[in-house]
């Protein structure tokens, strides 16, 4: 099934609809659809519109959507930091994962980012034992640096469900 998929930067009024995709394929039984979710490693939610509205209004910072006709169907957040882009909180609906949307959301925002602040290297993190979504990631060119950190604690959003979820650190020469 091919669909004609358009990207664009997200407008504040988007929003409400960008918190529900990205929580809808993070966490809750919905994302159990997916292949991404990290259901069984963290209750909650993944983010909220205030958050993303924040995210919209940051300088230097880009909320890429992506549409099959009017429908929301993923993003992903830019955010330039000196010579590099961070990228993170990429989303597909769950039921529409496994069709290519992922890599091409992926490649739309390394291209976006070389577009706009002409960076040399994409880095994100991903949670430690999620294997699938590292291999994801290694087949775009990415590879683990070997650093990882603390998975970052929100209670107002959510809680962990396992002891010692690290993130590690995945970059890319663009």
């Amino acid at each position: 099934m091919s669909m004609t998929l358009s990207m664009s930067k997200a407008d504040k009024q988007e929003a409400g609809q960008i918190a529900a995709l990205v929580n809808s394929a993070y966490r809750g039984e919905s994302s159990k659809q997916g292949w991404t979710t990290e259901a069984d490693l963290l209750a909650g939610r993944r983010t909220d519109a205030e958050e993303i509205l924040q995210l919209i209004s940051t300088e230097d910072s880009i909320l890429l959507l992506c549409k099959a006709k009017a429908e929301l169907i993923g993003s992903v957040h830019l955010q330039k930091q000196a010579e590099q882009v961070y990228l993170g909180m990429l989303a597909v609906s769950p039921p529409l994962q496994g069709k290519g949307i992922g890599k091409q959301l992926l490649e739309a925002a390394e291209r976006t980012a070389q577009a706009t602040w002409a960076v040399s290297k994409s880095v994100m993190t991903v949670i430690a034992c999620r294997n699938e979504l590292i291999a994801f990631y290694e087949r775009r060119g990415y590879r683990r640096t070997g650093v990882s950190k603390e998975f970052p604690v929100n209670p107002g959003l959510w809680t962990p469900k396992v002891a010692d979820l690290r993130l590690d650190i995945l970059e890319k020469a663009l």
